[in-house]
């Protein structure tokens, strides 16, 4: 097992009409065994930009992060934005992290449309349901989720 992949996680960013939604899931784990069912992966820098920190969490704590963030934020002009670092690139539409991303592209992009003009409601229920969806098909990942629409 990965090192990545010792606590497991589920991280989403995506992008909406002047909005953008950051979610998690919720559970903190040591290999297949459940050690917090409210674990926070996503934090606040202000009111404009959120980072979300997959991976082993002994990486996550202090100065130093080596897991794969998700950066997803407002920039000047209200224009919604996001960034991660992986080895493949990024969707322009929407980024995933953790051991639950294979299943969350597939979710994503079954469930996410081009230049969706929806209001936060219904955005907050397209990517709350693409995450919880993948969480049904991760062990390493669950227990419901946390979801910021900014």
């Amino acid at each position: 097992m990965s090192i990545f992949e010792y606590n497991g996680s589920a991280l989403i960013a995506m992008v909406g009409k002047n909005c953008f939604a950051i979610a998690s899931d919720r559970r903190l784990g040591v290999q297949l065994q459940t050690i917090a069912t409210d674990f926070q992966r996503i934090h606040r820098v202000h009111d404009g930009l959120f980072i979300g920190l997959s991976g082993f969490r002994g990486f996550c704590f202090g100065t130093s992060c080596t897991s794969f963030p998700v950066i997803a934020g407002l920039g000047d002009e209200g224009k919604p934005f996001f960034c991660t670092m992986d080895s493949t690139g990024a969707n322009q539409d929407f980024v995933v992290a953790g051991t639950a991303s294979e299943s969350l592209y597939g979710a994503c992009e079954a469930m996410f449309k081009s230049e969706m003009e929806l209001e936060p409601e219904e955005f907050f229920e397209i990517v709350s349901q693409a995450l919880l969806s993948s969480d049904d098909q991760d062990c390493l990942s669950g227990w419901g989720g946390h979801v910021y629409v900014v």
